[in-house]
């Protein structure tokens, strides 16, 4: 039987036609939007079984959230052995994010939990990316995030640099469905490891890095209707969608951490060499590095991580699709970020 997501104990409404389904249906994904503004998902792999945690944790899966330990400040409750054995993401109350940051900084701090420092420290590191992405999501026109997001990218380049392991923990770090925060750090990840890759000097990765972290920065002004709506947009909605490299580069024009260098990464990852891409139809020679490299980056990741609406694909279906496209990506870029998912799928 379909299960429903549900926010209250009303009983569920059963649809008998074709008509009542569709319309149930978008009910649901409304009810499901709404209701998932009020969580974060967290990465698993941060928990550490049998610590105490001040914050609830539940779980993400069928359109719905469900309860999986209560906890508070007041009454910490132990991370459960079985943790891992649950499918979904795990999330938390939005109010109680502070609260899992002081957590990962206890992680850092003290990491006498038997688990491999440098795991912890690359996963704290991802996590606390993701949490400010957040925050800039929310408020755009913070100059203070903006310059803390400098710090984070730098910190991922600098622990790639020098330790190429890094790279390929990081992009393991994978959640089952598709956030904007997390899309924005996973994407920035990537990217920075396909500059690094290429042999681009740290400077240049550094402004690879928070062109890519703030690629999809202009995606906070629209409404979240249009941003998760699971049918197909109408030509006007998505004219709107594409405005968001156009928003995102005068959002950043406001502030002045933001490197000038970094602007065709926000502007250009979703142009294509083909010159059928937007907003400006540019050509091969008129696109960027940083946009060529971000682009790939881009939908790479979409590809691969799961909507409410939409099954994730597997690497080699999404790199299959991106390569029927290949008129679109440079191809050089393409085969060394191919390369690159190869070390990490065996590992070497």
């Amino acid at each position: 039987m379909k299960k429903y997501f549900i926010l209250d104990d009303n009983k569920p409404f059963q649809p008998s036609t074709d008509k009542e389904r569709r319309e149930d249906e978008t009910y649901q994904y409304k009810k499901y939007y709404s209701e998932i503004d009020r969580f974060y998902q967290i990465e698993k792999n941060s928990l550490i079984t049998e610590y105490e945690i001040p914050f609830s944790l539940y779980i993400h899966r069928n359109l719905g959230f469900e309860l999986l330990l209560k906890s508070s400040p007041s009454l910490p409750a132990k991370i459960p052995s079985d943790l891992f054995k649950t499918e979904g993401d795990i999330m938390i109350k939005i109010s109680d994010i502070p609260l899992y940051n002081e957590y990962l900084e206890s992680l850092e701090k003290n990491p006498s939990s038997g688990r491999n420092i440098k795991e912890l420290k690359t996963i704290a590191i991802k996590e606390k990316s993701k949490i400010l992405m957040k925050n800039i999501l929310q408020d755009p026109r913070s100059g203070e995030n903006i310059k803390e997001s400098s710090k984070l990218v730098e910190k991922i380049a600098t622990s790639i640099f020098n330790d190429k392991e890094t790279l390929y923990d990081l992009i393991s770090i994978k959640n089952y469905d598709y956030y904007t925060y997390t899309h924005s750090v996973n994407v920035a990840v990537l990217s920075i490891g396909m500059g690094i890759t290429i042999g681009l000097p740290e400077d240049q990765v550094a402004k690879l890095g928070i062109g890519s972290m703030l690629h999809d920065i202009g995606k906070s002004l629209i409404s979240p209707e249009i941003l998760n709506k699971p049918s197909k947009l109408t030509a006007w909605e998505y004219q709107i969608m594409k405005n968001h490299v156009i928003d995102g580069e005068r959002i950043l024009l406001e502030h002045k951490y933001f490197p000038k260098d970094s602007f065709s990464a926000v502007i250009q990852h979703h142009e294509k060499l083909s010159g059928k891409g937007y907003p400006l139809g540019l050509q091969a020679s008129k696109i960027n590095l940083y946009g060529k490299i971000i682009a790939i980056a881009d939908c790479y990741d979409a590809l691969t991580t799961q909507r409410p609406y939409k099954p994730a694909l597997t690497p080699f279906k999404a790199l299959s699709i991106i390569i029927k496209e290949i008129e679109d990506y440079d191809n050089e870029l393409l085969k060394i970020f191919i390369k690159m998912l190869g070390k990490i799928e065996s590992g070497c």
